[in-house]
């Protein structure tokens, strides 16, 4: 049973380990004739690329892309795509004293319990550079969209306990942060500083904000577009939390209240309020779809924390080696990559609903 795939109509599929030769992807069921804009795709990359400043790992790569395949004189051919990135800084030696030391946190206890072994160097497949390969693709997938007029982005919108408030929605958003323009920007950064002199990592916020999605995208039961774009989103191995629109607080309201009432302007449906966040019943409604990703703080950190080794034996242990203190910033494109992957399925899905 495979689990490297994602999408029906516009599926990829990741290859490659963290420290293995090269990671990659390869993209089935992108239309013909897409203008491929190889300057945007290196652009994508270099958003998640390590070493872009020290609230991010001091790794190295420079994360070029390599098409091999389903491309012909700057356009799509509707074949498969396939792209494949180099390692070129890896540091195994960093990870020596982990083969057989499960770190707190990390997935090396739960797939050695799986498979019965386990790539040590960095965490192989369970890795974070495993998303390299999602970026591939929803960049590809961001082209397709604008051929639609949609827009897919995201931004770190908070740092901890400390949240962005009145922020206008106006990206593109820079790093070191990614984060909207708002009066905690500061305070923010200051708490992921102080994590990383601490040796210790901190958690964040993702809000990802979605235009120009037309009414009728979706499912009315087990494939809802809410229900994918979590999927896809909670298959990000730090994110803990999902919400779109109103999310949790939906919860503590009345219908009332939650309900969004809809009146016609210009002689179109207008919504007065966005609690649904763009979906209702599973299908999009031409609002702007929002949603908001909860990261877990960065679980290698240099502190020492028990442990257990592959023996069943208690240890302590510091992890070496080079680490985010932050996952939201570099989080930040990914998400917009599986976002734009799984819109780009659902439209090509919706050529199929109706004769």
């Amino acid at each position: 049973m495979s689990d490297n795939t994602f999408g029906k109509i516009y599926s990829f599929t990741t290859f490659g380990e963290s420290h293995g030769e090269a990671l990659g992807t390869v993209i089935d069921g992108m239309p013909s004739g897409v203008q491929v804009d190889y300057d945007f795709l290196l652009s994508e990359m270099a958003r998640r690329r390590p070493g872009q400043s020290l609230i991010s790992t001091q790794r190295n790569e420079a994360d070029r892309p390599r098409i091999l395949s389903g491309v012909f004189e700057g356009k799509t051919t509707g074949t498969p795509i396939a792209v494949i990135v180099e390692n070129t800084d890896q540091r195994s030696k960093d990870y020596s004293d982990l083969a057989h030391t499960f770190r707190p946190g990390h997935a090396d206890f739960t797939y050695t319990e799986k498979y019965g072994n386990r790539d040590y160097r960095g965490g192989g497949r369970s890795s974070g550079r495993e998303t390299l390969g999602r970026v591939i693709a929803g960049a590809f997938a961001k082209m397709a969209l604008r051929q639609y007029g949609i827009k897919v982005d995201a931004a770190v919108v908070g740092v901890g306990e400390v949240s962005c408030s009145d922020y206008q929605w106006n990206p593109p958003f820079l790093p070191p942060l990614y984060a909207p323009e708002c009066k905690e920007k500061d305070k923010m950064l200051a708490l992921v500083e102080e994590a990383r002199r601490d040796g210790d990592s901190i958690g964040s916020t993702v809000e990802c904000v979605i235009q120009g999605v037309p009414a009728g995208l979706g499912s009315p039961v087990f494939d809802k577009l809410d229900a994918v774009l979590a999927h896809g989103i909670f298959s990000l191995g730090a994110v803990k939390g999902f919400e779109i629109g109103s999310g949790f607080m939906a919860a503590k309201s009345r219908g009332s209240q939650n309900n969004d009432e809809i009146e016609i302007v210009d002689g179109k449906p207008h919504f007065l309020t966005n609690n649904a966040g763009g979906i209702l019943g599973g299908i999009s409604n031409s609002d702007t779809i929002v949603f908001r990703s909860y990261f877990k703080p960065t679980p290698s950190i240099s502190l020492p924390q028990k442990t257990i080794t592959d023996e069943k034996e208690d240890t302590v242990l510091v992890v070496k080696g080079r680490h985010d203190p932050i996952i939201g910033p570099r989080a930040v494109v990914v998400v917009e990559a599986m976002s734009a992957a799984i819109i780009l399925d659902f439209l090509l899905r919706k050529r199929c609903d109706r004769i």
